[in-house]
């Protein structure tokens, strides 16, 4: 098969195995070479001597790959390039094609020397045993080399000047070291060197580098079809997809898989994809006689030092698909230096991507592998246990709970991992989704207490990105193990959580189920922090549920308990909740006061959101008692916050605010462009509550500034979200409907 689609990979030869098929040439190797770039002219006789590998059956993708080796290169020096790549992924596949692509080019000769370094000791090439060798082939005879030349200095000065008025193609294959390659460079000018291996050669001189990725998943199912036949594949043309994914794009592991395929003729496509359902099963399906994906890895393994070996081992037991620097050196015990500079190493083993700089993922193959690698390590547990904490801390500095928000524990001792709320919450983010990932981990391992520590841990900072689905992701993973947790409170701390991510979602009647629950758990066992944090959760779901006396019942309760336990965003919460009951029913001063000992406790924290909430409610309550000043400079310094904690449904609710008092004020042009940008920031999954309130006070100040149309559309869209549980924003937005119809109808 001619080179395909746009890919990345194919496979390379065993050592000692037959060689591949001849292909035909692709187009763009049998163009004839520019003239003036040191290719001969046409019609020149054909190499003299021609020793390499047989080219590969099929081969897909490439393109690029194949057009940057095969480039014309000057007439002037030796021109090296280097390739390298996973075990697997195709390179001497890539380079014999190159090679062959080139030969005719250099009529003196097309050399291939393999240096074995991947297989058995005793079939590895040195540089020595590798120079007597080329130095045969140039010279036509073993008896031209004498006997008395052992030292490596005569060996490659014999070498230079046996080719220094040669034109030579070198393929030098399985090379692991610059030192390996340097004694093999030719001296002849125009003279081309196609290196291949699985290690970056760094320190070697190189004209282009070149690292051969992985298929893409296409070009991956174009290969499969094509190794089985394309009649056997068109039985099962949608079936073909999840055997090749399963390969990783490696072609040696798509070599494989056929191979079983056409050895069980019985198999379909399907049945294969489900003997490969995970990554580890994966590993043991991917050997076929001699050959074997596991194997392959086994031997880049094995070169690596004692201190990679242990970096690589590690890696296996990393509970997300990418990682950092920070991650790896938790688990060793080590500085972040000293992580990353193993992480490096491993990168340059082709043992180890780096998708973004700083950032790194494992091949699935090649993760599976090292799992299993740590699975029989003495370190595992450890391990294990160090990568877990390192995500509790995290999700402990990024919230606004902070440390000090959580029972004391052997977490919560020693030295932080971070430098402060910024750092924790950046990787935080950075992990994504796949932070959901991480207590499915912890939970597959059998580390309950882990999957509910780190899901308590996220939760905050989790609802203040609006990452809604990832909460209720994380708490179903974790609810269950609360039960098996050694630590009892957690069966309380896992509903109070569900009820506080209804609370910002405004599904209020599903909150105070959750928080009567967790109540009715820290009470029974006594945990004065549970109580707490359950009480306040559900006297703000019953203040927004109409039940005022209730509300002030459990909120007074919390600003009791709160202080007992230390949980000093407990306090302002509660403070926060007392004082808007307060300003609803018009008791001013009293919401004034409420919320200023919540100011109070909240800068006490330090943490910018909770810093931010505290001013809002206190903006609120200046502003009914008409001290319009104050509340704007207050309001101004919760925007600037709530910014700095990127948390958007605070800024939305902020700026609302803000144009609240600038409406109050007159300045309608003004308040109206504050509205629109905090609806502007308000994400497909915020708070219909919200969305709602923002709405609703934009079509009044649409209604103050003559615009009836804006605030009628305002209005109308108001009532077409869902509002069942906010009643009070429903009833608001029918208000202003009536007033704009009233203000519409002629006088009598």
């Amino acid at each position: 098969m001619l080179l395909g689609r746009r890919g990345r990979g194919s496979d390379r030869r065993e050592p000692g195995g037959p060689a591949p098929e001849a292909a035909e040439p692709s187009p763009r190797a049998a163009e004839p070479p520019a003239a003036g770039r040191g290719e001969p002219p046409r019609g020149r006789r054909a190499p003299a001597r021609n020793d390499l590998p047989g080219d590969a059956a099929c081969l897909v993708g490439r393109e690029e790959e194949f057009s940057l080796l095969t480039a014309p290169v000057s007439p002037e020096g030796v021109s090296v390039v280097a390739v390298d790549g996973t075990a697997g992924v195709g390179k001497t596949a890539l380079v014999a094609r190159s090679a062959r692509a080139l030969a005719d080019a250099y009529p003196d000769g097309c050399l291939y020397v393999d240096l074995h370094t991947h297989s058995a000791a005793h079939e590895r090439v040195g540089p020595q045993r590798a120079l007597r060798r080329l130095l045969r082939a140039v010279r036509g005879g073993g008896d031209e080399i004498p006997d008395d030349l052992d030292e490596m200095a005569e060996l490659v000065a014999a070498w230079r000047k046996a080719t220094s008025a040669l034109r030579l193609l070198l393929v030098v294959d399985d090379a692991d070291s610059a030192a390996q390659v340097r004694p093999l460079l030719p001296a002849g000018p125009g003279s081309r060197v196609l290196v291949a291996g699985r290690r970056r050669l760094l320190g070697l001189d190189a004209d282009l580098r070149l690292t051969v990725e992985p298929l893409e998943p296409d070009d991956a199912v174009v290969l499969l079809r094509d190794l089985i036949g394309r009649s056997r594949a068109d039985r099962e043309p949608e079936e073909a997809a999840e055997p090749a994914r399963r390969c990783g794009g490696l072609p040696l592991a798509l070599r494989i898989a056929s191979a079983r395929l056409q050895n069980r003729p019985s198999w379909t496509l399907a049945f294969l994809a489900g003997r490969m359902s995970d990554d580890v099963r994966s590993l043991g399906e991917l050997r076929a006689g001699d050959r074997s994906v596991e194997a392959a890895f086994r031997m880049s393994y094995d070169q690596l030092n004692p201190e990679l070996q242990r970096g690589f081992r590690a890696l296996g037991l990393a509970p997300t698909t990418r990682f950092d620097a920070l991650t790896l050196a938790a688990m060793l015990g080590a500085p972040g230096e000293e992580a990353e500079e193993v992480l490096e190493d491993l990168v340059d083993a082709s043992l180890l991507q780096q998708p973004p700089p700083g950032r790194y993922r494992l091949h699935d193959l090649v993760r599976a592998h090292a799992r299993r690698l740590a699975a029989g390590a003495p370190e595992e547990a450890a391990d294990r246990t160090a990568v877990l904490d390192l995500y509790v801390a995290a999700g402990r500095a990024a919230g606004d709970w902070a440390p000090g928000g959580f029972p004391a524990d052997a977490r919560a001792s020693g030295p932080s991992p971070f430098t402060g709320r910024r750092e924790a919450a950046a990787r935080l983010k950075a992990s994504g989704g796949e932070l959901v990932d991480v207590v499915a981990y912890a939970a597959a391992a059998g580390r309950y207490d882990h999957a509910c520590w780190i899901a308590e841990a996220l939760i905050d900072h989790l609802v203040h990105q609006g990452r809604y689905p990832d909460c209720r992701a994380v708490l179903e993973l974790a609810l269950p193990c609360a039960d098996l947790a050694t630590e009892r409170r957690m069966a309380s701390s896992l509903r109070s959580c569900p009820g506080m991510v209804d609370i910002y979602q405004g599904r209020f009647p599903e909150a105070r189920t959750w928080f009567t629950e967790a109540l009715d758990l820290g009470r029974g066992r006594g945990d004065l922090r549970e109580q707490a944090r359950a009480t306040a959760g559900l006297g703000a779901a019953e203040w927004i549920l109409g039940d005022i006396e209730g509300a002030v019942a459990h909120l007074g309760e919390a600003v009791a308990l709160a202080p007992r336990t230390g949980d000093d965003w407990l306090s302002v919460t509660a403070w926060c909740s007392l004082g808007a009951i307060h300003s609803q029913q018009g008791r001013h001063q009293g919401a004034l006061e409420h919320a200023s000992a919540a100011v109070t406790t909240a800068e006490k924290s330090g943490r910018p959101r909770v810093i931010s909430n505290a001013l809002c409610f206190t903006g609120h309550a200046l502003l009914a008692l008409d001290r319009h000043t104050e509340a704007t400079e207050l309001l101004l310094r919760a925007v600037r916050l709530a910014r700095e904690a990127e948390d958007l449904a605070l800024y939305a609710a902020s700026l609302s605010r803000l144009a609240t008092v600038a409406h109050l004020q007159g300045s309608l042009h003004s308040a109206v462009d504050i509205h629109r940008e905090a609806l502007s920031t308000l994400t497909p999954s915020a708070s219909t509550w919200l969305e709602m309130e923002v709405r609703v006070r934009l079509g009044a100040t649409y209604a103050a500034a003559g615009r009836p149309t804006e605030a009628r559309h305002e209005f109308e869209t108001a009532l077409a979200l869902p509002a069942a549980d906010h009643p009070r924003q429903y009833g608001r937005a029918h208000e202003g409907l009536r007033a704009l119809e009233a203000a519409a109808e002629p006088p009598p």
